[in-house]
């Protein structure tokens, strides 16, 4: 009988083992995604004048798939350093709080461009 329980005890430490190996992967495999996914973040940083989008969070009650998650566009008034964000809507004057994780920035091309303008004739045809 002690044998039995001598060999039932070993069977039982060495499930403890493979239990602990188990929960020792888990955890590097864990910390080793954390930092891929977090190297491949991409931080938003806001200044005050800057054009933002905002996300529409309420368009999941409502899916469509044409219709465009972001609305704006808003100017930012100021910047909080938790993280707030405090947008103006132009069209109302409406300014409002949000998180800084539901803006992107828009990104303009310069106004000052030169448009070139060519003027296209018909070709002369001359009968022979």
């Amino acid at each position: 009988m002690s044998e039995v329980g001598t060999h039932r005890r070993l069977q039982l430490s060495e499930l403890e083992e493979l239990r602990n190996d188990a929960y020792e992967s888990a955890k590097i495999y864990k910390e080793k995604t954390k930092v891929f996914h977090d190297r491949h973040i991409i931080r938003k940083s806001f200044q005050v004048g800057d054009k933002v989008l905002l996300y529409n969070s309420r368009l999941h009650l409502f899916p469509s798939k044409l219709r465009s998650r972001w609305v704006g566009p808003y100017i930012v008034k100021s910047v909080f350093r938790h993280g707030a964000i405090e947008i103006l809507n132009p069209s109302t004057k409406a300014v409002s709080k949000v998180n800084g994780q539901r803006l992107k920035p828009i990104l303009e091309l310069p106004s000052d461009r030169v448009v070139e303008v060519m003027d296209l004739y018909e070709p002369l045809y001359f009968d022979d």
